[in-house]
């Protein structure tokens, strides 16, 4: 029996729900021209991420050390963690207890991961923990460049990444081995939560903001904190996107308190794992940022910041432009023009009145730019001013410049329209695009001259610790038989690299004397040279040297003494040791910087260079003077001979002690001979 017929039945598809197009303008600041238009182009998070550790990679490799500080109060301590002997500074003693050796060994982690990969050298170790810093500098600006992508305006966070990324103080600052710079990074990372408006739904950004600005004042700098004090006045007294019916604002006080106080009672937990591994170090209960704090205010009148030096009121200033040139008066101009946007372009953050109980987007921006404004009047009132002070608000003063930018801009776009009463005009104009991309390619041009006049003028300290290194110790070892001989049908590639181990058969003594300041750090030094100062004209004090230990055996217990020794011969008052010198006579080598056309000699600073009987010129670097170079060719690199004859230069030498090294050479040989 036959079934029931069977029919084909055609019926249309069901239409599928079109993908949502991502909402644009949901930021603080809101484009009024183009508001359909595509998007403009800017990075992904990770395209950032690889974009900026290209950048900060070769600051890492390319940059000077501008701080003796940096040197003797942290490469030092880390360099004796890691390899038993080392610079010692009186901040460093436990008698003042100025420095977190918790801070120094969370450093020796990737000098000892690149120990098992590359070898004992010292000099990879160098960079790679350089490297390191650089990467923890790429990830909080990468999330820092998307949070104002995302939640202040689109082109804001274009600006801003433009900006981070070809500035010259964020190059120097990004990879420095400084609390100044770690205080950077936990800011950046801060204010990446911080940006987006406060909502007493959201705990996750108070509490991992109060963290990062916690762990960057406890493990960083103490006096960082202050940058967070518009962030603590936003919590606890503007409503930003919470909206607050009237007679609820006392509960909801009561909450954000409790909410701000709990986080910030978990981020005081940071303190025990510090306290502790400090208070091992220095053999006694320590609390390093209390007593950085109680020098530098609670000092007195004969100790203190002030005995290192005083600058004018307008150090920073001018410091600033050289490391940021045209950002400096964006980046100051922000609040005044927030203001001129309020009268003439208040669409730009919202076109309606603020109702009793919300916030105003003015008022919740004006709090985002408050911080580099505080920082720069705080360390301004202070007498001792040093360059590395300002590195936590870098990335504040790019991101002020940005909206900066940004709000000029939308004038611009209000005059246009004025002018012409045609706002489709105004869509189509490439006026406003051409402004913001010359300010970006400008800034970004001054920034690389910068870069590359401190590279071209004063890297030779650099050159030259790299030459003693490369060159004249296998010089030494290859002149004594120290060497080993490869037959000549081996490729130069398949040769082993060259042991310098023997040369502390020497017993070579490189010194220091005025160019003290200048030292790159014991990594720089391969372990068989010592390093000694000499006398010169400064009359402070120098460093001693760390009590010798032996490389850790066990991570159970401290195995370097050293940080418990209280050295007899420190003191902070900053008076200076005699018995830290050496005799100039007993150097067998010397750094030295020498000015042939305009020379300056003393008692204690002869000009070493030019006598010629008892030194030896083995490598000579151009170094610039600056006393005698025009002022715009000094501070930025401009190529071609006709601007670089407006420079003149000295040499920075390497020189050898004819005498005492003929002597340890010859010794050496007859030593092989028989």
């Amino acid at each position: 029996m036959s079934g029931p017929p069977q029919t084909l039945r055609l019926r249309r598809p069901e239409a599928q729900e079109k993908a949502k197009p991502t909402p644009r303008h949901t930021g603080i600041l809101q484009d009024q021209l183009r508001r359909a238009a595509r998007r403009p182009w800017s990075p992904s998070f990770s395209l950032a991420v690889r974009i900026l550790l290209l950048v900060r990679i070769t600051g890492a490799m390319y940059s000077n050390i501008s701080d003796c500080d940096e040197v003797f109060n942290f490469w030092e301590p880390l360099h004796y963690l890691d390899r038993g002997h080392g610079f010692q500074t009186w901040e460093t003693s436990p008698a003042y207890a100025l420095r977190s050796w918790a801070y120094i060994y969370l450093h020796l982690l990737p000098s000892k991961l690149a120990t098992i990969l590359l070898g004992q050298e010292k000099r990879p170790l160098f960079f790679a923990v350089r490297s390191s810093l650089a990467l923890i500098s790429v990830l909080v600006e990468a999330r820092f460049y998307r949070t104002v992508f995302e939640k202040v305006n689109e082109r804001v966070g274009r600006y801003l990444f433009f900006m981070l990324l070809f500035s010259a103080g964020m190059w120097n600052a990004s990879t420095a081995f400084l609390p100044s710079s770690f205080a950077m990074y936990c800011t950046t990372l801060a204010y990446s939560y911080a940006i987006t408006p406060s909502s007493s739904s959201d705990t996750r950004r108070t509490l991992m903001a109060t963290l990062s600005f916690a762990i960057g004042a406890i493990v960083g700098w103490p006096f960082a904190l202050a940058l967070a004090i518009p962030f603590v006045i936003e919590e606890l007294f503007v409503y930003g996107a919470d909206r607050v019916p009237t007679g609820t604002q006392l509960s909801w006080f009561i909450g954000r308190w409790k909410r701000l106080i709990s986080a910030g009672s978990v981020s005081l937990l940071v303190l025990l794992p510090l306290v502790a591994l400090d208070s091992l170090a220095y053999g006694k209960f320590t609390l390093v940022a209390w007593n950085i704090v109680k020098y530098n205010i609670f000092g007195g009148s004969d100790r203190g910041p002030e005995l290192y030096g005083t600058e004018p009121w307008n150090f920073y200033f001018l410091n600033l432009f050289l490391n940021f040139n045209v950002l400096v008066p964006l980046a100051l101009l922000s609040i005044p023009a927030l203001g001129v946007t309020y009268l003439i372009d208040r669409k730009r953050l919202g076109f309606y009145t603020p109702r009793p109980d919300e916030s105003s987007p003015f008022t919740i921006l004006a709090l985002r730019l408050l911080p580099l404004y505080l920082w720069i009047g705080i360390l301004t009132l202070q007498p001792h001013k040093e360059e590395r002070f300002m590195f936590p608000a870098y990335p504040l003063l790019c991101f002020n410049a940005a909206v900066s930018l940004y709000l000029v801009r939308g004038w611009q776009e209000v005059a246009f329209i004025y002018a012409t009463k045609s706002p489709y005009r105004a869509s189509q104009s490439s006026l406003f695009r051409t402004f913001t991309l010359s300010v970006i390619v400008g800034t970004s041009l001054i920034s690389i001259s910068r870069i590359f006049a401190e590279w071209h003028y004063y890297h030779s300290p650099m050159g030259i610790f790299f030459g003693f290194e490369s060159s004249e110790l296998p010089r030494i070892l290859n002149e004594t038989g120290l060497l080993p001989v490869y037959p000549p049908t081996m490729h130069i590639d398949d040769r082993p690299r060259i042991d310098l181990t023997p040369i502390k058969n020497f017993n070579v003594t490189l010194c220091l004397g005025k160019e003290w300041h200048r030292f790159g750090s014991h990594y720089l030094v391969h372990d068989g040279v010592r390093v000694e100062f000499i006398k010169s004209e400064f009359d402070g004090l120098l460093p001693g040297q760390f009590r010798p230990s032996s490389a850790p055996k066990s991570f159970a217990e401290w195995p370097w003494p050293g940080t418990w020794h209280v050295p007899n011969d420190t003191n902070d008052l900053n008076i200076e040791e005699l018995s830290h010198y050496i005799p100039v006579e007993t150097c067998d080598y010397l750094v030295d910087l020498d000015f042939p056309l305009h020379p300056i000699s003393g008692k204690h600073e002869p000009r070493f260079a030019v006598q010629s009987d008892i030194w030896e010129r083995v490598s000579c670097q151009p170094f610039l003077d600056a006393r005698h170079s025009r002022l715009l060719t000094r501070a930025f690199w401009i190529p071609g001979g006709a601007w670089q004859s407006w420079n003149e230069f000295g040499d920075y030498c390497l020189l050898k002690n004819k005498a005492s090294m003929a002597q340890k050479e010859e010794r050496i040989r007859q030593k092989n001979r028989s």
